[in-house]
């Protein structure tokens, strides 16, 4: 298959290659799924080389201890693997399950612009993180500066009109 760019596909970053792992060129993966082993089952990932995406097959993939570690098929040793090194993974957007009505994928939130009740534009979502108490979204003031919002305050989500709303203000 072909190289190709993000800008062809809806791709969905499902994490990164963070190390090496013994000399036969596996990689040790770190995964933005939820379990994080959800990752090893994704038969291809899509690995940014640059402005490029590349497909790599996922030949064997497990846990060991708190790491993952995958071996990639036409990566046979560890100077290959080094290659690889802080690349992103990605797949398809269509590659991922359905999700049950009013739950969302982070990467669908991402870029949508955000209002309070009262109609106030405070920014566009950036991209979100976990603190182990709820995800906090990371919103981009219009004055450039970061407000940062706790998703439990989130109250409806319109991702046709690119629109979500949060019990939030400017003040805060």
């Amino acid at each position: 298959m072909s190289a190709a760019t993000p800008a062809d596909a809806a791709w969905v970053v499902l994490g990164r290659i963070e190390g090496l792992y013994g000399v036969a060129g596996m990689v040790k993966v770190y995964s933005f799924t939820d379990a994080r082993a959800d990752i090893l089952r994704y038969p291809q990932w899509w690995l940014q080389q640059g402005r490029d995406w590349r497909p790599y097959r996922v030949a064997m993939g497990r846990q060991q201890g708190k790491t993952l570690v995958a071996q990639l098929e036409g990566v046979v040793d560890r100077e290959q693997a080094r290659a690889l090194l802080g690349q992103t993974i990605a797949v398809p957007r269509e590659q991922l399950p359905p999700l049950p009505p009013g739950e969302y994928y982070w990467s669908q939130l991402e870029g949508l612009q955000v209002y309070n009740p009262q109609g106030q534009h405070l920014g566009q979502v950036d991209h979100l993180f976990e603190t182990g108490a709820n995800d906090v979204l990371v919103v981009r003031a219009v004055d450039g500066s970061e407000i940062l919002i706790p998703y439990t305050v989130v109250q409806a989500v319109d991702l046709a009109a690119g629109r979500l709303e949060a019990d939030w203000q400017l003040d805060y």
